[in-house]
């Protein structure tokens, strides 16, 4: 299948998750038991970060790897999302005020693979969308440890803007000094067996293998 088509299919589909998990996303927060001992993990992602495709969140990446090194987890990502796409707040009320508000002590930065979906017409706001949070999130968090991911991506062919947006995403955890992980964008790469019915999203057996390169890349950074 063509890519155009590929993001057109995406595209309606995103469009109709995010609108929950926006709304959600928005909405109060319930208050989570935190154990004040533990490791509190941030993420700021979208669908590849909260598990969209698993049969159940505790088959998640994030949460396999927080349950690996006991960390307390808390996981706001949202269906659709990226830097600029489907994102109707940028301030007050979006996911990185959320991530401030919690105050934890490790943030990882899962986003940009749905921007791809408005690259021909926002591209300068993506790169710029992209400086600003880890600017904003770093800014207001100077304690915390920041772990940027290269964009996940999800099909063989890949566009051009998908390396584009990985360059911008790389550059501006460079210039905020944060740990970067780079190859994330290859991880289910070359099987579709490890892909949910949807088509779209990893099924538990791809969350599984994503979780195995990522154990393996903190560990490369003393986690």
């Amino acid at each position: 299948m063509k890519f155009d088509s590929v993001a057109r299919t995406i595209a309606a589909t995103v469009v109709v998750a995010a609108s929950f998990g926006l709304a959600a996303c928005t909405a109060t927060e319930p208050v989570e038991e935190r154990d004040p001992s533990a490791v509190r993990v941030a993420f700021y992602g979208d669908s590849y970060t909260l598990g969209t495709g698993a049969s159940a969140s505790e088959k998640r990446w994030s949460t396999v790897v927080s349950e690996q090194r006991d960390w307390s987890e808390f996981n706001p990502s949202v269906n659709g999302l990226g830097f600029v796409n489907n994102r109707s707040t940028v301030g007050d009320g979006d996911l990185p005020s959320l991530i401030i508000a919690d105050d934890p002590d490790i943030v990882f930065v899962t986003m940009g693979l749905n921007d791809n979906f408005s690259f021909g017409s926002r591209a300068r706001d993506i790169q710029a969308q992209i400086t600003d949070d880890l600017d904003r999130l770093t800014t207001e968090l100077p304690e915390a440890r920041f772990i940027v991911v290269e964009p996940f991506w999800y099909t063989d062919e890949r566009p051009d803007s998908v390396d584009t947006i990985i360059s911008w995403v790389e550059e501006a955890a460079a210039d905020q000094g944060t740990d970067y992980i780079a190859g994330a964008s290859r991880w289910i790469e070359g099987h579709p067996e490890w892909m949910a019915s949807d088509g779209l999203h990893p099924n538990d057996d791809g969350y599984a293998a994503m979780a195995t390169q990522m154990d393996q890349a903190l560990r490369t950074l003393g986690l």
